[in-house]
């Protein structure tokens, strides 16, 4: 049997919605990301939305929006996808890494105080997996000391804890569309946040820092246009935001189903001597993006070897940012300086899951992990 590591939840619905703003007279920004923007502010429960082409340029705006620059600091994990240290870098400013918490993988607050110098400017905490972080803890540090917070909730779409939803204690949070995220447009992202200056800024920034997008320029009578401040080319297109539009009704029920599959999986693996997981704090509803397994590290890629002789995607969720080569020459990460984070990147392995996924693959993927861990 072939289990692919993942498969979209792409429907006919959205190949429509697609195909109409193909026959549009816009494909750039437009109405059908104004109407998914509308749509995603409401179901985030914030002010506004900007839309971009990828998590990562979300993050560089909102750092960017937020104030972030050459110069400053900003704390964040090392536990996390590399574009969360480059798009600090991207402004100019200096990733600090703290450890992550040994139980979720997820920054560990406590750590971060003592991170904090004249330089630092703001933290960028990951959701991991789909937990959130102690935003509380957080938001607690960030008034302190008057720093800004900006989310990286690439895996924290339907995310909460303590009450609290991505965004709603901090400057900004920041969403990705990428292909196997819950919602997708292929490549994609956006910043939700509160703060009606941070939305203008990014919604600038997000295209060259213009003052007019081509639609209110060509809307009607024409206008011109002046270049306030520095920005990109990270504008979403129409095409893009109407392939998410019909997603975004769908995002619980689809989550209900990888919840099925998440329960499949732990009480399929629970009993496996060497097998461990991310645990789900109290109080945390998770976004349930990814199904990661922790194994022994000398025994990691024997078990991801298995797998993929078995015909089952996997991967690694993640490699330690500052120990990849550019951050270990440019910023002089090493092994042994954060000890949790290095332990949890030679443990993990992510497992196939996504709402397609068949209870008889499920058992397939158990049954050759059981195989694997028992050579």
């Amino acid at each position: 049997m072939k289990v692919e590591f993942y498969k979209h939840n792409v429907e006919e619905a959205d190949i429509a919605n697609a195909a109409e703003a193909l026959r549009g007279e816009f494909l750039t920004t437009g109405e059908w990301v104004a109407r998914f923007e509308r749509d995603l502010a409401a179901f985030a429960l914030r002010r506004f939305a900007v839309a971009v082409t990828s998590g990562t340029a979300g993050l560089h705006v909102a750092l960017a929006a937020a104030g972030v620059g050459p110069g400053d600091e900003v704390i964040t994990t090392p536990l996390t996808f590399v574009a969360t240290a480059n798009a600090i870098v991207m402004t100019g400013a200096t990733p600090v890494f703290v450890d992550v918490e040994p139980d979720t993988g997820n920054i560990d607050a406590g750590l971060v105080e003592p991170a904090v110098t004249r330089r630092t400017k703001a933290i960028l905490p990951v959701h991991l997996y789909g937990v959130m972080c102690d935003m509380r803890a957080l938001a607690s540090t960030a008034e302190k000391h008057s720093l800004v917070i900006i989310e990286d909730a690439a895996h924290g779409l339907e995310a909460c804890r303590d009450g609290v939803r991505p965004g709603n204690l901090s400057k900004a949070a920041v969403f990705s569309f990428y292909a196997t995220k819950s919602i997708t447009s292929g490549e994609g992202g956006a910043i939700v946040t509160d703060d009606p200056a941070v939305a203008k800024r990014a919604q600038m920034m997000r295209l060259h820092g213009l003052s007019k997008s081509a639609a209110e320029r060509h809307g009607g009578a024409y206008v011109h246009y002046d270049m306030p401040i520095f920005g990109w080319k990270y504008n979403m297109s129409n095409i893009q935001a109407a392939i998410l539009a019909a997603q975004l009704p769908r995002v619980e029920a689809m989550r209900a189903k990888r919840e099925k599959i998440y329960r499949r999986y732990r009480q399929g693996l629970g009993d496996i001597p060497g097998v461990s997981f991310p645990s789900i704090p109290e109080g945390a509803g998770s976004g349930l993006h990814l199904f990661t397994i922790w194994v022994e590290p000398k025994r990691r890629d024997a078990v991801l070897a298995a797998l993929s002789s078995k015909g089952i995607g996997c991967t690694v969720n993640y490699r330690p940012v500052h120990l990849m080569s550019y951050y270990r020459k440019t910023f002089g990460g090493r092994e042994g300086q954060f000890r949790e984070a290095e332990r949890i990147g030679a443990s993990t392995i992510s497992l196939p899951f996504y709402t397609k996924l068949e209870d008889r693959e499920a058992d397939y993927v158990v049954e050759s992990v059981r195989e694997a861990l028992a050579r």
